[in-house]
Parts: structure tokens; C-alpha cells; sequence
């Protein structure tokens, strides 16, 4: 895998921006770890295997969200990368071509969404084999919610990725103002929520704080945060404003979820809004060092490869940590459990723990990251028709997000699956011309480098 990725290294056009790829794999690698160290299972006093937080037993560890919930940063990379995937595929097309937006977006659902049919496909036959063997269905959901959690992220990721032509024409036309224009309706957002008690306004968040950032990935390609005293002033910005809202504001000061329920990112507050703004301004700043790092063909290569298998990592990551759980827990009767997160002793042995998690993901990868880039051509070149394109879409995200919320696991049927949730993605996959199926392609060039 080293050689292959260093191969494609050497063949990077020099006028891609490294540190686009850097960031990305810097991002998944950072939730990768957050998860890994937020969720902790022990042995309780009745010795049974409880489902710890550290976020509720350790409140200084709300500040450490801070740097692991980077999805913010992603979404700033994403707006990079889709303004280069939109412009390149509009130069290509001829004026009067049809369909040139279905068939992008059809593509870069593929890219996103065909790596995620596996691990939903697998966790489904887990869920039902083992309610058939009569494990409680407590159980069940716990495991199958602790292992499907990033799928919530997919479905946020492909609505804002569907709006890039539009977000295109009002950063054309608006330039800051198409980023400014969605600070007031998050925070109107947030007023109907928390004021007026509408609490199923704050989804509308899930658009208004995320397309925002996608917009900064606009500002930053046309060189907007060249300079670096503009870069360093907004990040010293965003986190006066951040630390307005939370230490002496009304929003939490975790980032993920607090011990009262109350959570900035499910759905996103204007919190979330800042700490992504802060972000931003922090890793442009550090853009000129960071691509200076980049030169280095070690260090490119090794970003080539994360980037190589970036959906693998993120989609099994927990399943890895599930599986090593279970394995913990049937096998071994809980060794190393006893620590209640926290305490010294738990802190001792993360790295131990991190390293294990790490050894169980190895495999997985082997068998499933191969296939990010086999994708064969969506429906063998024909443009979709826009309906069913859109009604694909909306399906794929509708099963994506009920996957997160509600689970694959159901409570009641002979089953113990959801079996709507699963087809949702599949149906919507087929309705834009694709499927579960990996179909062998040419070895992806240069460009296509994460």
C-alpha cells in the first residue's frame, strides 16, 4: 500500500493544493480518536458491562471537543474540493449539455455512499443474527447505534454537497455576503429553539451552519485568507466570540453533547457555527507552514495513503471498537474493563486500548478500502433523470439519517431490524443509477489522489 500510494505521490500535478488532502486526513483521523477516547465501556459493581461517557464523568474534558469535533473542517475542505469538481466538470460540458449537474451529483454520491453499503449490509446480519440468538435488544441497539454513529454525518455531507452549484452563484455574485447571510438565520435558528421553543426548527441548522463553512472552502480557493494576519485575526475572532457564548454565554462548552442533553452539534448551534469559524481561521493560518511540510515525499505519501482509505477508516472505526468489546466481553470476561473512565487508571491505558483498536481496524481496511475507488460509471454514462436523481438523494440522506437516529435495530418484530432503514440508501442508490456492486476501474491518476 506504501508503494502504491508513494507512486501516486510522485505523480501529484504540482499546482494541487496539499494541504487540502492534509486537512482532510488530519480531520477523520481526529474524530477517529475522539470517538475512540470519549466512548468507554467498564465492568460496574454488579459486573456488568456499562456504557461509560467521559464527557459526563469529567467536565474539563468538555474542552478537549474542542479540538476533536472537526467536522467543521471538513466541511471547509469540502467546499475546496467540490468548487474544483464543479468548475472542472462545467469547463468540460459543452453549453448546451443536459443533465451536467444530475450526473455530477450522482457521481459524488457514488464516491460518498457506495463504501457505506458494507458495513450497513454487515451490521444488519449482526443485528438479526444475534436477536435470533436471544440477546436482549437493549444490547443489540447499543451495539449496532455505537457502530453506525458516523453515518449521520454522510447524509448532512451530501444535502450541502447537492446546493455547491447554488452556493457557486451566490459566492459569485455575493462574494463574503453568501457567507455572512447564514450567521442570521442560524442565529434566528437557535432564537426560535431555545426562545420561543421550537425545537424542531434547529435541524434547519444542519443547513445553515454547514453550507456557511462550505462557503469559507469558496472564500479560501479564491484566495481570500492568503494573507496570514487575516487568517490569524479571524481565528482570534471567532474564538472571543466562542468563548462569549459558552464560558460567559448560554451554549455549553462541549462541543459533542453535555450531561443535561443539551447537544451543539445534534443538531448544530451557533456554538458550532464559532468553533468552526475558529478553526478555519487557525488551520489557513498555518496553511504556508503546512505545505512547506507537504514538500516532503514521506509526509505527502503518508497523506496520500490516509487519504486513499479515508471512508474505510471513518465508517468502520467503531465497528472495530464494537467488535473488540464484544470480544472483551465474551471471551475474556472483561479484562481491562475495570477502569471507570476518567480515573488515572483509564488514562493509563488508552494508549494500550488505542493501539488495540488500531490492530482490529487493520483488518477491515485489507478488505474494504480496495474498493473506494472501484466504482464503475453511473449508469454506464446516461444521464439520470432529474426526478429520480433528486428523490435518490433525498432517499439515500433520509436513510442515512434514520440509520444515526434511530438505529438498524428495532425494538419490536421477529427480525430485530429495521429493514426500511437499510433499503432507504440501496433504493435511493438505484434510483441515481448505482448500486452495492463493485465494478473494477483503471488505477485513479494524479488528480484523483484522495
Amino acid at each position: 500500500m506504501w508503494s502504491k500510494a508513494r507512486e501516486l505521490a510522485e505523480m501529484t500535478p504540482p499546482e494541487r493544493n496539499r494541504w487540502v488532502d492534509f486537512l482532510r486526513a488530519v480531520s477523520i483521523m481526529a474524530v477517529v480518536v475522539g470517538h475512540w477516547m470519549m466512548a468507554g465501556l467498564y465492568v460496574g459493581a454488579d459486573g456488568q458491562l456499562q456504557r461509560g461517557d467521559l464527557l459526563t464523568v469529567a467536565p474539563w474534558a468538555h474542552w478537549l471537543t474542542w479540538g476533536f469535533q472537526v467536522m467543521p473542517v471538513f466541511f471547509l475542505v469540502g467546499g475546496y474540493a467540490n468548487q474544483v469538481s464543479w468548475a472542472a466538470t462545467t469547463a468540460k460540458a459543452a453549453p448546451d449539455q443536459p443533465g451536467v449537474y444530475r450526473d455530477w451529483l450522482a457521481s459524488r454520491v457514488q464516491r460518498l455512499v457506495t463504501p457505506t453499503f458494507p458495513v450497513l449490509l454487515l451490521w444488519a446480519a449482526l443485528a438479526l443474527a444475534m436477536t435470533q440468538a436471544g440477546l436482549p435488544r437493549a444490547q443489540v441497539r447499543m451495539a449496532t447505534e455505537a457502530a453506525l454513529i458516523p453515518v449521520w454525518f454522510l447524509a448532512v455531507y451530501l444535502l450541502v454537497t447537492a446546493f455547491t452549484p447554488l452556493a457557486q452563484r451566490l459566492w459569485t455574485r455575493l462574494g463574503w455576503g453568501s457567507f455572512a447571510l447564514f450567521v442570521p438565520l442560524a442565529m434566528v435558528t437557535d432564537w426560535l429553539r431555545f426562545v420561543h421553543d421550537v425545537p424542531w426548527i434547529g435541524f434547519a441548522n444542519f443547513l445553515w451552519v454547514f453550507i456557511g463553512l462550505h462557503q469559507l472552502g469558496f472564500a479560501w480557493r479564491a484566495g481570500r485568507f492568503g494573507r496570514q494576519w487575516f487568517a490569524w485575526g479571524w481565528f482570534a475572532v471567532s474564538l472571543a466570540i466562542l468563548v462569549a457564548i459558552t464560558v460567559y454565554g448560554f451554549y455549553p462548552v462541549s462541543m459533542v453533547s453535555a450531561p443535561d442533553g443539551f447537544s451543539n452539534s445534534l443538531p448544530p448551534t451557533l456554538a458550532l457555527f464559532a468553533l468552526g469559524c475558529m478553526q478555519v481561521g487557525l488551520v489557513l493560518a498555518l496553511e504556508p507552514a503546512g505545505r512547506r511540510m507537504l514538500e516532503s515525499v514521506r509526509v505527502w505519501t503518508a497523506t496520500v495513503l490516509m487519504n486513499g482509505m479515508i471512508m474505510t477508516v471513518f465508517l468502520w472505526h467503531l465497528t472495530a471498537f464494537v467488535l473488540v468489546m464484544a470480544a472483551d466481553w465474551l471471551l475474556l470476561g472483561g479484562w481491562g474493563l475495570e477502569p471507570v473512565p476518567g480515573t488515572g487508571p483509564w488514562w493509563v491505558t488508552r494508549p494500550l486500548w488505542i493501539v488495540i483498536y488500531v490492530i482490529a481496524l487493520l483488518p477491515l481496511i485489507a478488505i474494504f478500502a480496495r474498493h473506494e475507488r472501484s466504482f464503475g460509471p453511473v449508469r454506464g454514462g446516461r444521464t439520470v433523470p432529474r426526478l429520480r436523481a433528486v428523490l435518490g438523494v433525498l432517499a439515500i440522506c433520509a436513510g442515512l439519517g434514520a440509520t444515526a437516529g434511530l438505529t438498524i435495530a428495532s425494538p419490536e418484530g421477529v427480525s430485530g431490524v429495521r429493514w426500511w432503514v437499510i433499503a432507504l440508501p440501496l433504493v435511493g442508490a438505484a434510483l441515481m443509477g448505482f448500486g452495492p456492486v463493485y465494478f473494477p476501474r483503471q488505477r485513479p491518476d494524479a488528480n484523483e489522489v484522495a
